[in-house]
C-alpha cells in the first residue's frame, strides 16, 4: 500500500538518538552509530521524529510500505519496557550505564599561540538576573517571573558552552534542572509558572545525549497545561559545546 512513512538519510544521521528517544512506537534503534527504521509497519508515519532531528536527516515521504500494525507496535513497546525495568536494577549497581551521557569524553582545547606580553583582560559579567535557579527550588509566584522570557535549560549546558551567559541567559530568567537525576515531574512545576505569571517567551537549551529530551518534553507538556500560545524554541548543544540545532 502506499502511505507516509518516515526515511533516514544516513549521511546526515549525526548518531545524537534524538530521534530513537521521541519516537513513541519504537520504530528507531541505534544500529552502527546511526538511526535506522527497524519495521515499516512499526512507523505511523506522523513525524514525532522529525522536530528531535538536529541535522535533517529524517523526512516523511510518500512510498509503497507496510501497513502500521498497531498491535504489533503494542506487543514491541511492552517487551521494551520488560527489558528497560529488567536492566534498570543492574545499571544502577553497574554505574556509568549504557547511556551517552555517561560516556567519557576529552576534548583538546589547546591552541598554539605566539608567546606575548601579559595583557589585561576584561572581567565577564554573569548574566543571572535571579536567585534560586533551580526549578524544583524557584516559587511559581516568584515576583521575578512576571512578563519575563524563560530559559530552561539543563544544568549541564552552561560548562559545554562557555557563551551560554551572553548568547542564551541575557536579559532571560533562567532555570535549570537535570531530568536524569532529578526526580521530580518538571512539567508541574513549570506548568505552574507559565500559568501564574505572564510568560513572554519559553526558551529551551538542552544536550544532545537522549535523557535531556525530558526537559523538552516537560516544557512541552507545561505549555499545553497552561492552554497559553507562548512561543517556545530549542536549543541543542553536543557534547563538546557546540550548537547542534
Amino acid at each position: 500500500m502506499k502511505r507516509k512513512i518516515i526515511t533516514i538519510n544516513e549521511d546526515l544521521c549525526n548518531g545524537c538518538e534524538l530521534c530513537v528517544s521521541a519516537c513513541h512506537e519504537g520504530a528507531l534503534q541505534m544500529v552502527d552509530g546511526k538511526a535506522k527504521l527497524v519495521s515499516e509497519s512499526y512507523c505511523d508515519g506522523l513525524g514525532d521524529c522529525l522536530p528531535e532531528c538536529p541535522t535533517g536527516a529524517i523526512k516523511i515521504v510518500e512510498k509503497e510500505a507496510e501497513a502500521f500494525d498497531k498491535e504489533a507496535v503494542e506487543k514491541r513497546m511492552a517487551e521494551m519496557k520488560a527489558k528497560k525495568e529488567a536492566e534498570a536494577p543492574k545499571q544502577e549497581a553497574t554505574l556509568p550505564c549504557g547511556c551517552p551521557s555517561t560516556h567519557a569524553q576529552s576534548f583538546d582545547r589547546k591552541k598554539t599561540v605566539k608567546k606575548q606580553a601579559p595583557v589585561e583582560y576584561e572581567e565577564t559579567i554573569s548574566e543571572l538576573n535571579q536567585w534560586p535557579v533551580q526549578i524544583k527550588l524557584i516559587a511559581p509566584n516568584a515576583p521575578f517571573l512576571q512578563g519575563a522570557d524563560l530559559l530552561v535549560a539543563a544544568d549541564c549546558t552552561a560548562f559545554a558552552n562557555a557563551n551560554v551567559h551572553s548568547q542564551f541567559m541575557k536579559d532571560k530568567i533562567t532555570l535549570i534542572g537535570c531530568p536524569k537525576l532529578d526526580s521530580e515531574d518538571y512539567s508541574e512545576k513549570l506548568s505552574q509558572i507559565l500559568i501564574s505569571n505572564d510568560i513572554k517567551s519559553v526558551s529551551v537549551l538542552r544536550m544532545s545525549v537522549p535523557c535531556c529530551g525530558g526537559i523538552v518534553e516537560a516544557v512541552k507538556q507545561a505549555i499545553i497545561k497552561s492552554e497559553k500560545m507562548i512561543p517556545w524554541s530549542i536549543t541543542v548543544l553536543s557534547t563538546n559545546g557546540e550548537i547542534v540545532s
